[in-house]
């Protein structure tokens, strides 16, 4: 740490948040024990009043506000519950005081609501625990899909005229020969001109049947 406090720490502020929140852990404990006790706690107990609320503050701000927590959701639930616990002990505080100056008389609503905070604390934590645990659907990364290979281009059949079906055919026919020593087949000729059935019997008829034209001869003059 430097000597002007500029350093990581800065131990004028942490003395000052320090001697300000023992200042108002005290005086908020003495507050809400004293509005426990006049709402009918036993006397032994009603320090647990304000342990309940307190302990129920701290544990919502460190969901609130810590890094580790990674739903969107229970941060938004903890940062209320946090602030509604800070309400609570005002509240109870303020009611405290206006019972002992004659302001406020204590009548069947105080003594419900004070003896219900327990039970209400222990299910608002146990909520809070359990969504502290999950992770939004959104924050995952997202899966890559697959991705496919380029299709061949098809030249669809109406595309090429009548002479350029049968010169393919007769020379897919040849190639076969060479290949296998036998005529091409019906099916074999549709795949590899990528014709319908009917096309290719007809095409194959005609290879078979007649024979290859003869090229023209060019006249030389």
């Amino acid at each position: 740490m430097t000597d002007d406090g500029q350093g990581d720490r800065d131990w004028w502020v942490i003395t000052g948040m320090t001697t300000a929140g023992t200042s108002a852990a005290l005086a908020s404990f003495a507050g809400l024990r004293g509005l426990a006790a006049i709402s009918g706690w036993p006397t032994g107990l009603a320090w647990l009043l304000p342990i309940t609320i307190d302990a129920h503050a701290m544990t919502s701000a460190r969901v609130w506000l810590a890094a580790s927590t990674r739903s969107d959701s229970a941060r938004k639930f903890a940062r209320t519950n946090a602030l509604g616990a800070l309400t609570l002990s005002i509240a109870g505080n303020a009611t405290y005081h206006a019972v002992g100056t004659g302001l406020l008389i204590v009548n069947w609503p105080i003594v419900v609501l004070v003896g219900a905070v327990p039970a209400t604390v222990l299910g608002l934590t146990a909520h809070l625990h359990a969504l502290r645990t999950r992770t939004d659907r959104r924050s995952e990364p997202a899966r890559r899909q697959p991705v496919s290979a380029p299709r061949p281009k098809v030249v669809p059949t109406d595309a090429r005229t009548e002479h350029e079906l049968l010169a393919a055919a007769r020379a897919a026919d040849a190639e076969h020969r060479t290949i296998h020593g036998r005529p091409i087949t019906r099916d074999a000729l549709r795949a590899r001109l990528r014709i319908s059935g009917k096309r290719a019997t007809e095409l194959r008829r005609q290879i078979t049947t007649s024979p290859v034209p003869p090229r023209e001869e060019v006249s030389r003059p």
